[in-house]
């Protein structure tokens, strides 16, 4: 697929005039909700645009702008002359003419979506005909015929990566497999210098549109697959990569299928990403991997971890093979296609499947820090429960954290002085009118949202931390109150408190 039928990426001039046209009109992220209301806006993720075209049946700019750039439909050409400056749009390829009449209808020849920035920036993805909602699959029916170059634009899987993203100010930022730009938009926000590389040069064409239709400042672009295009002596704080993860029997659409086998694509990725990291940098990826018979897939996926490098990779969702194909069948519209193309299709995946001995496939993310410690950490863990995003900073706490941890042993522990973390709840649970609780709960209303059941020592020791004691001073009480010997309380009592300042529960004051 090649870029010559993409507007052109080199008329500065134009595209801020487009930019400030479409601001103009209110053609934003909040625009967007106040026109077609909340029902309607969500059901564009869903690849559903019948609630959008009836809400934008009226003749004002936005409503023009919508059905032009967003739904795809002609609009006529005086319609859109008074919003956008129509001849530069055409001549530049960001407009074409439906059919010969030179006043007939005008039609986008690619998708922008509005997209709005962490700090309330009004910020525009562009994508390919059909993408900016619901897929490969979604609207314009390009469904089994979608050309394997095709671009997506915002889906959950962007939004996700970007809320998970450690937002601090760093001098070098790498966003492999860019897609659309999200990545690499976000990146020049908070990176002095920004690389984004990608397969497509198709994609690449489309973050430069990205980039420059938002306002943002430039990235350096480069074609090739994964790390082909960084140079050996090249290393960065900040990598990240949402990349064709989905496990498929063959390539098939560029976007989402990596053309190697089973899960090789992100443990390559991830294998890859050490040695190209500085020391304290992240490098943060979405990720599908393989559960496989006979395997536990945790150990599976700590063996990716490289050397020098701590570890938190969150397994989100698990689907069994069955359920894992329909999804991605779905993706590409293959559902409505013929039903025998696409029972062959359904089972080309699960002879995959049966090949590898895959029984599932998890889904979530990656984070790696490059790392000075004798012995990194590596945590994998299950978390299907809501989180609150974004949850950058979370993951930032996190590493820190483990900082903490690794340079107080029990004694310092003991001395230290900490407080509760905000918004943290008690719970208590057992049976009306006992007259001690069964279990008591701790739960975050912030970030991760974890819940840790604790010993009664433990949620006295966690009520009280304000920074005033220390923890062995805070201990010494308890015991006294319960009447067990302060000494062997002291003795059992950091394992608990460690494990209440790695999820986060209490921090040093």
């Amino acid at each position: 697929m090649s870029t010559s039928s993409l507007p052109a990426s080199d008329h500065p001039d134009l595209t801020a005039r487009l930019r400030d046209a479409l601001l103009g009109a209110s053609f934003t992220a909040d625009g967007l909700l106040e026109l077609l209301g909340a029902p309607a806006y969500a059901a564009l993720a869903r690849s559903e645009t019948v609630p959008a075209l009836r809400a934008t049946r009226g003749d004002t700019p936005l409503e023009t702008l919508v059905r032009l750039f967003l739904l795809q439909q002609p609009v006529p050409h005086a319609r859109v002359a008074d919003v956008l400056p129509v001849a530069a749009c055409l001549e530049s390829g960001w407009l074409v003419r439906v059919g010969t009449d030179a006043e007939g209808d005008l039609a986008a020849t690619v998708d922008v979506r509005p997209y709005g920035g962490p700090g309330g920036e009004d910020w525009f993805i562009v994508s390919d005909l059909g993408c900016a909602v619901g897929g490969a699959g979604g609207i314009g029916g390009r469904g089994p015929q979608a050309d394997t170059g095709v671009v997506l634009g915002v889906g959950g899987a962007s939004t996700t990566l970007a809320g998970v993203t450690v937002r601090t100010p760093v001098a070098a930022a790498l966003d492999l497999g860019t897609g659309s730009g999200i990545q690499a938009l976000h990146a020049v926000q908070h990176a002095t210098r920004v690389t984004a590389t990608d397969l497509n040069p198709r994609a690449l064409h489309m973050t430069a549109l990205t980039l420059a239709l938002s306002g943002a400042p430039a990235a350096d672009l480069r074609e090739g697959s994964l790390f082909e295009p960084v140079r050996d002596d090249e290393t960065f704080d900040l990598i990240v990569s949402n990349p064709p993860f989905v496990i498929s029997p063959g390539p098939r659409l560029t976007y989402r299928d990596g053309g190697m086998g089973g899960d090789d694509l992100c443990r390559s990725l991830v294998q890859g990403a050490g040695e190209r990291l500085n020391e304290g940098g992240f490098a943060q990826f979405l990720a599908n991997w393989q559960h496989v018979e006979g395997e536990d897939w945790q150990d599976r996926l700590r063996s990716w971890v490289p050397r020098g490098c701590d570890a938190w990779i969150v397994q989100r969702e698990a689907q069994d093979v069955t359920q894992y194909a329909e999804l991605w069948l779905r993706d590409a519209g293959d559902h409505r296609g013929d039903p025998a193309e696409y029972q062959t299709r359904y089972d080309a995946w699960l002879d995959e499947f049966e090949a590898r001995k895959v029984k599932a496939v998890g889904f979530g993310w990656i984070t790696l820090r490059r790392t000075g410690a004798a012995v990194p950490s590596v945590t994998v863990e299950e978390w299907p429960h809501p989180v609150e995003q974004p949850l950058g900073d979370a993951v930032r706490a996190h590493f820190e954290r483990l900082d903490y941890l690794r340079a107080h042993d029990d004694a310092a522990l003991l001395a230290a002085h900490f407080k509760l973390a905000p918004e943290i709840l008690q719970e208590q649970i057992g049976l009306p009118g006992a007259e001690d609780p069964e279990h008591v709960v701790l739960r975050q209303n912030r970030g991760m949202r974890r819940a840790t059941t604790v010993d009664t020592v433990g949620a006295g020791f966690a009520g009280v931390c304000d920074g005033s004691l220390s923890a062995g001073r805070i201990l010494d009480a308890i015991a006294q109150l319960v009447g067990e010997d302060p000494v062997a309380l002291r003795d059992r009592t950091p394992a608990q408190i460690r494990l209440l300042v790695e999820q986060g529960f209490i921090e040093p004051a």
